[in-house]
């Protein structure tokens, strides 16, 4: 019995399916098409500062926090510091610069995308 235990226990770690394989997290669905535009913008023009699907950085705060909920940040205000840069006010990050890679359009895909996100997480 005792040599058979530890071919057990092997047996059964090996059937346990490891999450994080390909990329995937087993917590993170996969974006619907019509976020998808907008997750490749928040990617190339947001992540760096705000992480991958809009965690945060030790550079940029989180977009998927209540702070940042349609009530109290509505979509004119995620344009308005796209176009012109934003004052720290909430956060101990420092002050945003404006992002002149992104167009009012292209904004309006990433907000789509982060609006996403925070209903996935139960923001709104």
């Amino acid at each position: 019995m005792m040599r058979l235990l530890p071919m057990v226990v092997l047996a059964l770690l090996l059937s346990i399916p490891v999450a994080g394989l390909a990329g995937t997290k087993p917590d993170a669905p996969s974006t619907p098409a019509e976020f998808q535009s907008g997750e490749a913008k928040f990617k190339a023009n947001c992540a760096m500062c705000h992480g991958e699907r809009g965690v945060g950085t030790s550079q940029g705060p989180p977009f998927v926090h209540k702070i940042y909920e349609p009530n109290h940040h509505g979509d004119a205000a995620f344009q308005r510091a796209a176009a012109m840069g934003v004052r720290a006010h909430h956060w101990q990050f420092g002050d945003m610069p404006k992002i002149s890679t992104v167009t009012p359009s292209d904004v309006d895909q990433i907000i789509k995308y982060i609006r996403w996100l925070q209903r996935q997480a139960g923001i709104f």
